[in-house]
């Protein structure tokens, strides 16, 4: 009777342990695989030696996920194998049952819900406390989970779930982009940040044709223009830089700086006929409309400058780009004294906008927290082009994307202005 009262305890207390055991196998896989790789990596900077240990565990976490499973359900079978043992040494037979109903309803509670509940709470510090004796448990099962994965893989591709070259999982970038984007539904990111990081996120996604000012809407002057009138008209506009053309609007020769422009005129004692403009303008930079625009940033930085030409593979002169395009898709529109801000969309009583056909869909997006696609269409009469895959008439309606598009106003073939609901 005393050996097995011994034999008895002795089985419960393993049985205990090895829920306990469970229980930090599955605390710690949701709090490894929950933990924030940033916030990781800063307290690894900062010098704590845990987060060093964790950081190098999540790096591969098919290698740790596998190693927490193995001992999570080596320990699960053998404490459920003792469990019927101790129940069938007592009961008979219907201690299978007992052990089944018994075990069943202390994993679930003490080995499942109650450490990954207590672990989601604050994986970050959860992790810093398991990593430790998380490491050793990985390195022991390496080679066996190695093969579990090796097979397993095998098996995927067999089934084609898995390709060689498969990429699974967000990038980076979209991982990025979803936080803050989350942040911000939860009122901790106002929208002006969102739209800041969004911003920089998206320079490497876009080409400069899409942020350049189209040449329909590009200011430049005839090179040989009388002198007192180019003059005059460089004055007077509201940009510092100015394309100078000659004989053929796409024969750009050179651009001109209000501020060299004055100096020269300064240096002339305001004579305009002693000006000589071959050695004010500077030689105008040409880029092709496929350059990425974070290339194109560092473009300018590099070489110090502030405005490019646009061009075609043709060569032809499909707009301009200056620094300041750029920055506004970062920081949004920058107007200064010398601006003429032209909002291009007005909201109506009734909820609708009246939008100029130019306005770019990504300022449209970015104003209003729209999401029309920009893939294939840069303005919002491009878009509506690109669906209705005709030139439309005016006061034709179209309805794609959750918005309804009326066309109010065209000029020739383009559409100048149009009515939008949402």
């Amino acid at each position: 009777m005393t050996e097995l009262t011994l034999t008895f305890w002795v089985s419960v207390g393993a049985i205990i342990f090895l829920l306990a055991l469970s229980g930090f196998f599955s605390g710690s896989e949701t709090a490894l695989t929950a933990a924030s790789r940033a916030r990781i990596h800063h307290w690894v900077k900062a010098g704590k030696s845990k987060a060093s240990v964790v950081e190098k565990l999540i790096v591969d976490k098919e290698r740790l996920i596998g190693a927490l499973l193995l001992g999570n359900n080596l320990v699960n079978i053998l404490a459920s194998s003792l469990a019927t043992s101790v129940l069938i040494s007592l009961f008979g037979d219907s201690g299978v049952i007992y052990a089944t109903l018994v075990m069943t309803l202390l994993v679930v509670i003490f080995s499942e819900v109650l450490p990954k509940t207590w672990a989601i709470s604050k994986p970050d510090e959860f992790s810093l406390n398991v990593g430790p004796f998380v490491r050793p448990v990985v390195v022991v099962f390496a080679p066996i989970t190695y093969a579990i994965q090796k097979l397993v893989n095998l098996m995927l591709r067999l089934l084609g779930a898995r390709a060689e070259d498969d990429e699974y999982g967000l990038t980076g970038h979209d991982e990025l982009r979803g936080t803050v984007d989350l942040l911000h539904r939860e009122g901790e990111v106002i929208k002006n940040d969102r739209d800041m990081l969004g911003g920089i996120l998206d320079l490497s996604e876009l080409e400069v044709n899409d942020v350049m000012v189209h040449r329909t809407k590009m200011l430049a002057f005839d090179a040989d223009l009388p002198k007192e009138q180019l003059v005059q008209d460089i004055l007077e506009s509201p940009y510092t830089r100015i394309p100078l053309w000659r004989n053929d609007q796409d024969n750009i020769v050179g651009i001109v700086h209000a501020k060299d422009l004055l100096r020269a005129l300064f240096r002339a004692g305001g004579n305009v006929e002693k000006l000589d403009f071959s050695k004010i303008v500077s030689k105008p930079w040409f880029v092709p409309d496929t350059t990425p625009v974070q290339a194109q940033l560092n473009a300018f930085l590099r070489e110090k400058a502030h405005i490019a030409m646009i061009v075609d593979e043709y060569g032809e002169v499909e707009g301009l780009l200056t620094l300041e395009d750029i920055l506004e898709e970062i920081v949004g529109e920058i107007a200064d004294e010398h601006d003429e801000i032209m909002e291009g969309a007005q909201k109506q009583p009734d909820g609708s906008y009246i939008v100029d056909g130019s306005v770019p869909i990504r300022d449209l997006n970015r104003t209003l927290d729209w999401h029309l696609p920009d893939e294939d269409a840069n303005t919002i009469a491009g878009l509506i082009v690109e669906e209705a895959k005709m030139i439309p008439e005016v006061n034709q309606v179209f309805t794609f994307h959750g918005f309804r598009f009326k066309v109010l106003k065209k000029e020739r073939n383009r559409i100048t202005e149009i009515k939008i609901v949402p």
